[in-house]
């Protein structure tokens, strides 16, 4: 989240990755994705690099995250090549023929 302040001095927390797209003539509104509008004091710039440091953050803090000793780390979908969740390695990597639709 990051945080802003309307026109009338009130902070609030906004999900960056819910903003659409940003204007900037002459106040600076952030178009949601659900339509919902909201009118900001910071500049254009400003908001960018909010979202930018915000981005930056999660990327390092993924990055921080210990690799789990038991299973798959982060409940990540096992590798083609890797062992099927049977534990059948003689099936592992082999692809499944395609159906065609009747149309």
């Amino acid at each position: 989240m990051i945080v802003l302040t309307r026109l009338n001095d009130a902070q609030f927390a906004i999900n960056p990755d819910l903003i659409e797209r940003i204007h900037s003539n002459p106040d600076t509104t952030l178009v949601m994705v659900d339509g919902a509008k909201y009118i900001v004091t910071e500049s254009l710039q400003d908001v960018i690099n909010r979202i930018a440091g915000y981005r930056a953050m999660v990327i390092s803090m993924a990055r921080d995250i210990p690799p789990q000793s038991a299973g798959r780390p982060l409940g990540l979908v096992p590798d083609a090549l890797s062992e099927n969740p049977s534990g059948d390695k003689a099936s592992a990597g082999k692809t499944v023929p395609q159906r065609l639709r009747n149309d």
